[in-house]
Parts: structure tokens; C-alpha cells; sequence
């Protein structure tokens, strides 16, 4: 079953292309399960996101795609939350409640700092990196215990312009892949780090390993923010898992996970 559940249309005003033609790409790749999950509304960042009034809209166009390809592939309809750090009160209840398949949670900000954004590379000098990961590590801890999202977006989106974890921190790392296990959430196995700086699906195979033996399901989304990303990295991606040992993905319908062999 091949499927890519994290992707992206121009409501989030930085991806490029319209969602027929991301979702014929899908079809034309073989990939069975798609999922679109633009970044959800919030009272922060919004030039990079879809604003309150256009979640229905988004959904129902999604809805009529779903239809008009049903005999082709299976739509599934999500969005990409954002979740900050003592400022859970940005998340919006209306997108918690929308008629989603699937939220995935994602940690883009650590405070005001936008750690992924080339814009902000500068910060990076300003902070102790075993602190700047601690502090990256807890927020994705409180995304999966705060009962919000079914998936983890990249879990170690941080690296992102060649910032690894320290080894120090692998109890750390351990400890938060545990909660997310402990949670019910899946981690997806994200390829968009492969077209990064960091050269590297997010997350590495260190932590994927780790994942793994805390029995942690997973999915694999190509994070597709233009045509040409849609399934980007997949090969790389399943290997990777099938060599660690999984035989199984995880996706959600209607917030219900359902498994299907690798």
C-alpha cells in the first residue's frame, strides 16, 4: 500500500500548483492513500497559513475532489496544526472540530523563533543547542499528550540547516518517542529533509530505530509543497523503514486508524 498523507495547496500562500493536479500526480505515481493537509489557521505567522473563513471552503473542495476521484485513489482530507509551547491557546477549536480525517501536530516555532524558516538562521547563535533541543523535544512531548492530533509531523524538523541532536540527549529522545507511543499518535516519516539542507528524511535512522523498538506506527508523507514533490523520497523512505524492521504503515479515516502492510 503506498501511501502520502502530508501534503500541502496554496491556501498556506507558499506552495505552488492546484490540488486536482497534485492528486492526478498521485495517481499517475501509483500511490493508493493521499492526504492533504494544509496548514491550519491561527492567530500567529498568518501569511503562511489559510485564514478561519477558508476551512470549509478548503474542506468542501476536497470533498468534490475526493468524489470526482474516487475510483482513482482515496482522498483523505487533513490539516497541519501548529503547536506552540505555552501558547496553546493559538489553536483554533473550529479546526479542532472541522471535518478532518487526520490533524497532524507540527512543532515549527519554539517561541517567536521560526527555526525552519531560512530567515531566521542568524538565532541559531543566540541559544545553547542541548537546550534549544530540550526545549524542541518538550514541545513535541506536550503536541502528543495533548490528545489534539492523530500524527507527529518531523519529528526532528530541528536539524533542518545541519543542526543534529546532541548524543547526549538520546534518553531524551527516547523518552518522547515513548509518549508519542503512550499517546496513540503516529510519526510520519517525512522525505522533505531529503531536499533540505540537512540532506536527510526527518527523522534520521537513529531515531527511526529507536522508534521502532518502542513499537512507535508510522506513515510516510513526501510534505509535497509543488507538483513535482508529490511521492518525492518514497523509495527512500519505505527502504529505510522495511530495513529497520517495520512491515506496516498507519493512516487515519475519519480520526480511525487503520493499518496496511508497507
Amino acid at each position: 500500500m503506498r501511501v502520502d498523507m502530508h501534503n500541502h495547496t496554496p491556501l498556506c500562500n507558499h506552495a505552488t500548483g492546484q490540488p486536482r493536479e497534485y492528486l492526478q500526480k498521485a495517481y499517475e505515481l501509483g500511490i493508493d492513500i493521499y492526504g492533504f493537509t494544509c496548514h491550519a489557521p491561527m492567530g500567529f505567522d498568518r501569511a503562511f497559513r489559510m485564514n478561519l473563513k477558508q476551512v470549509d471552503s478548503y474542506i468542501a473542495m476536497l470533498e468534490a475532489l475526493r468524489e470526482e476521484f474516487r475510483e482513482k485513489i482515496d482522498l483523505r482530507i487533513g490539516l497541519e496544526v501548529d503547536f506552540i509551547k505555552g501558547r496553546e491557546d493559538l489553536i483554533e477549536s473550529s479546526v479542532l472540530s472541522a471535518k478532518c480525517d487526520y490533524l497532524i501536530g507540527s512543532v515549527h516555532f519554539l517561541g517567536s523563533f521560526g527555526f525552519d524558516n531560512p530567515e531566521f538562521l542568524g538565532h541559531y547563535q543566540g541559544y545553547d543547542q542541548v537546550e534549544l533541543w530540550e526545549e524542541y523535544l518538550d514541545s513535541i512531548e506536550l503536541c502528543a499528550k495533548s490528545g489534539y492530533f492523530q500524527v507527529i509531523g518531523h519529528f526532528d524538523l530541528l536539524k533542518i540547516f545541519n543542526n543534529p541532536p546532541p548524543q547526549t540527549l538520546r534518553p531524551k529522545i527516547t523518552q518522547t518517542l515513548e509518549t508519542i507511543k503512550q499517546s496513540g499518535c503516529i510519526m510520519e516519516i517525512n522525505a522533505s529533509g531529503l531536499r533540505k539542507p540537512c540532506l536527510e528524511q526527518y527523522p534520521s535512522r537513529e531515531i527511526l530505530e529507536l522508534a521502532f523498538s518502542i513499537g512507535v506506527p508510522i506513515t510516510f508523507s513526501s510534505d509535497a509543497h509543488a507538483i513535482n514533490h508529490v511521492g518525492f523520497g518514497y523509495e527512500t523512505c519505505k527502504n529505510l523503514a522495511l530495513d529497520i524492521g517495520y512491515k506496516s504503515i498507519w493512516v487515519h479515516k475519519n480520526k480511525q486508524v487503520q493499518e496496511f502492510e508497507i
